[in-house]
């Protein structure tokens, strides 16, 4: 029996496909070593000129790959993505802080549906999303203000800013200065984002390192994993108790939250409180690099900038501030915000799927349980899509001399399948308005150090999972006195 057994497990492994090709694995531990951890996307983009479009890796018993073409992420996780929606189980990240409660690593269950169904319900369309431009509006109004006052503190302004739509919209609280609440889901995201990342802790290659006790040498990770969730549990718990003890007062604003405890009889509130947390700490932060980002571009790149102002002076004139009402007639604005999607995304490798079954796809095997990696970076920068890709060219999205327009990156920076961002309207939202009212009223430019020299920015971004432009200096200043005379008139 032995002998046959062994005859059949040779015959079904002949007659398996092969995975993906990629770096020579170690024996037991595979391509552990072989990760990138600076500016991964970069990496395996150009892993892809020696691999092909579909690479594999082997971290101990866990297959990762990585998928380098536009085309075959659409393929997998858009046309199949009954079997490719699911999340892996990081067990620092979901099991020790406890992010497995959030929407983006929940796995598909009721649970998962019941977070999409609610989110949707209020910002999930077009028509939902119109009713909280408003506060868009306001809160990129002194946005303005607060950069004209203290332009230095650039990245503490957009922070503000995008902490105060997205609590106005999910909480119907209003931000105060150096706020509390923004600091705790600053805190969150950024330790999120170092807790996703791969190879980051190796408890999520050997779960059983858990259980080692507190005082085992190495055993630093599980102190860091109690703070983290201290962390976790107030960025979902204090907004929210917020919200719920001004309804019971009588003096709630219109919020996500709101409605739902209001008009929903049997609202689980825990459901509630953690769709609302996903959607306040995933929005917030992917706007703020994504906002930074234009200012890092509008340095950078002076005509584009003069080209946008020329149409908003064009369009609105100088004696208001842009609105959303104005969008579909700024169509260079329109294309300067697409570009800045483009240019750096904010998630260059999207959020891992996990396979929940075996897939053969362009003859390769992808074994279950596999992390599915998009990377969105190299899609955006693929020269046969996105001409000179490394270029800030908003021209690009623009129909001229009979061609065509480049792909809209929004069908890739936003994620794919059942787990596209639930919150992308309002990030579109908020990036749109920010730049078309920071354009109206500032030059941005290069900065001078003390002895008048140019300070030349460096396009550097953090290698995490949400990717920030790391600090640059420059100058902003209003446009005109006609400018100044605006954003101080504003309220």
């Amino acid at each position: 029996m032995a002998v046959v057994y062994l005859i059949a497990s040779l015959i079904w492994r002949r007659s398996r496909p092969p995975l993906p090709p990629g770096p020579r694995r170690l024996p037991i531990i595979g391509n552990v070593m072989s990760i990138p951890t600076r500016h991964p996307w970069r990496v395996y983009a150009a892993w892809s000129q020696r691999w092909g479009d579909l690479i594999s890796l082997q971290l101990l018993n866990q297959t990762m790959v990585i998928v380098n073409s536009p085309k075959i992420a659409l393929d997998m996780l858009e046309k199949k993505s009954a079997i490719y929606s699911d999340r892996p189980t990081l067990t620092m990240a979901d099991e020790m802080v406890g992010w497995k409660h959030g929407l983006s690593s929940t796995s598909l269950s009721d649970r998962f549906r019941s977070y999409r169904r609610l989110i949707h319900d209020v910002i999930g369309t077009r028509e939902g999303m119109e009713q909280h431009l408003p506060v868009e509006e306001q809160e990129t109004r002194k946005f303005l203000q607060l950069i004209s006052a203290n332009p230095d503190k650039l990245l503490d302004h957009i922070r503000r800013t995008a902490g105060a739509i997205v609590l106005r919209i999910t909480y119907g609280y209003e931000v105060k200065h150096d706020d509390q609440i923004v600091r705790i889901v600053d805190e969150a995201m950024s330790q999120f984002s170092e807790l996703v990342t791969p190879g980051a802790y190796l408890v999520d290659t050997l779960p059983i390192l858990r259980y080692i006790p507190d005082w085992f040498p190495g055993a630093g990770f599980k102190r860091t994993a109690h703070a983290y969730a201290i962390t976790l549990r107030n960025m979902v718990d204090v907004p929210f108790r917020f919200t719920r003890d001004q309804i019971s007062q009588g003096g709630a604003r219109p919020s996500f939250v709101g409605y739902q405890l209001s008009t929903e009889e049997d609202a689980d509130e825990d459901i509630v409180k953690w769709a609302a947390a996903t959607l306040y700490a995933g929005g917030a932060d992917t706007t703020v690099s994504a906002i930074h980002s234009f200012f890092l571009a509008m340095t950078l790149y002076p005509n584009v900038q003069r080209k946008a102002q020329a149409e908003i002076d064009a369009v609105v004139g100088q004696g208001r501030l842009p609105s959303f009402s104005d969008r579909d007639q700024l169509p260079y604005v329109e294309a300067l915000v697409s570009e800045v999607l483009r240019w750096n995304p904010v998630a260059p490798l999207g959020v891992p799927h996990r396979l929940q079954e075996d897939d053969v796809h362009e003859g390769y095997l992808i074994p279950r349980d596999s992390l599915v990696i998009p990377n969105i970076w190299k899609f955006l920068h693929d020269p046969e899509m996105y001409a000179d890709p490394e270029q800030f060219n908003p021209d690009r999205f623009l129909p001229q001399n009979g061609e065509g327009a480049e792909p809209d990156p929004r069908s890739y920076c936003f994620g794919f399948g059942r787990r596209i961002c639930p919150g992308m309207r309002v990030a579109d939202a908020s990036l749109f308005i920010s730049c078309a009212m920071a354009l109206a009223v500032f030059d941005i430019s290069r900065a001078h150090d003390k002895f008048g020299n140019i300070i030349e920015p460096v396009i550097d971004y953090s290698s995490n999972i949400i990717s920030h432009p790391n600090p640059f200096a420059c100058s902003i200043k209003p446009r005109s006195e006609n400018a100044n005379a605006m954003i101080n008139a504003i309220f």
